[in-house]
C-alpha cells in the first residue's frame, strides 16, 4: 500500500521542528548557551594538547600535529555525542511517543542531528585552525563529508540496536558510557598510529579496522597530511580493507531491523 505524499511532508516537518526543539534544549539555561558547541570539544583538545604534546611529546613527527589532534577530539566528540543523545532518545521522548502516532525512528534521527549540526561548527572551527597551521588547501577535502557520513552511519545504528533495548533496559546507557571510555584509547585520537606500528604491525592493522579508526585517520589524511596511515594504504589484502565499511553496513541494518521490531511496544514500555 502507497503511503500518502503528505504523511512523508509531515514527517519532514516534525524531524526538522524536533531536531531544532533538542538544539535549544540542549543548550537552555546555560550562561554560555550555543558557545558550548564550540567549546566542549576545544576545552577537550587544549587538555589532551598539554598532557600528550607538551608533556609526553606525542606526534613529533606528525606534520602539523595540533591540526591533527583537534580533529581527532572533535570527530571522537561527535561520535560520542551522536551515540549518547540516540540511545537516550525514545526514553527521554516517551511523553510524545505516548500520545502521537508517528515513525519512532524520527526521534532518534532528530537527537543526532543534534550532534551533526555541531559538527559542522566544529568542522569550520577545524578548517580555520588548519588555515592558520599552515596547511594547504587540497581537493581531497572534499571527500571528508562522505567520511564524516559513514560515521554517522555508523552512530545512528548503534543509536537504533542500543536504544532499543535501553527502553526495557535503563543499563544500557551507563554500560556505553563505560564502553565509549575505554574505546577511546582503542582508537587513535591522541597517539599516532605510527607508535603503535613500531611495536607491533599486527596490533596497527587491528585497530584500523575499527570504523572510528579508519575514518578518523582518513580525514586527517584528505584535510591535513598525505603522511597519515590509513586502513587503505597500510592493509593490502582488499577483503580487510573492506571490513570497516561492512561492519557499518551490518550495525546499521541489524539496528534499524531490531529497532522496528521493538518499536511497535515503544509506548506500553516506555
Amino acid at each position: 500500500m502507497a503511503i500518502p505524499n503528505f504523511l512523508y511532508k509531515n514527517n519532514r516537518v516534525l524531524l526538522k521542528e524536533l531536531t531544532k526543539t533538542d538544539f535549544k534544549l540542549r543548550y537552555q539555561g546555560s550562561v554560555l548557551g550555543y558557545l558550548w558547541a564550540l567549546l566542549r570539544p576545544l576545552m577537550m583538545f587544549a587538555i589532551l594538547y598539554i598532557v600528550f604534546a607538551k608533556l609526553l611529546r606525542f606526534g613529533g613527527d606528525i606534520p602539523h600535529y595540533p591540526v591533527y589532534l583537534l580533529t581527532g577530539t572533535t570527530l571522537w566528540s561527535f561520535f560520542t555525542e551522536c551515540t549518547g543523545q540516540g540511545i537516550q532518545a525514545i526514553v527521554m521522548r516517551g511523553d510524545l511517543i505516548r500520545k502521537i502516532c508517528f515513525p519512532k525512528y524520527i526521534v532518534v534521527v532528530s537527537s543526532t542531528l543534534t550532534a551533526v549540526i555541531n559538527l559542522l561548527i566544529n568542522l569550520v572551527v577545524v578548517i580555520i585552525f588548519a588555515l592558520i597551521n599552515g596547511v594547504s588547501p587540497s581537493w581531497t577535502w572534499l571527500l571528508v563529508p562522505v567520511l564524516v557520513l559513514e560515521l554517522y552511519t555508523l552512530a545512528l545504528g548503534i543509536s537504533f540496536l542500543l536504544g532499543a533495548i535501553n527502553v526495557k533496559y535503563r543499563d544500557v546507557t551507563s554500560i556505553w558510557d563505560v564502553l565509549t571510555q575505554a574505546l577511546f584509547y582503542a582508537v587513535p585520537v591522541i597517539y599516532p598510529i605510527s607508535m603503535i606500528a613500531s611495536t607491533s604491525t599486527l596490533a596497527a592493522k587491528a585497530i584500523l579496522l575499527n570504523p572510528i579508526a579508519q575514518v578518523i585517520q582518513d580525514i586527517r589524511y584528505c584535510l591535513i597530511t598525505d603522511q597519515t596511515v590509513t586502513s587503505w594504504s597500510y592493509i593490502n589484502n582488499p577483503f580487510l580493507k573492506a571490513i570497516p565499511i561492512i561492519i557499518v553496513v551490518i550495525v546499521l541494518i541489524w539496528g534499524s531491523w531490531y529497532f522496528r521490531k521493538k518499536s511497535k511496544k515503544f509506548a506500553e514500555e516506555i
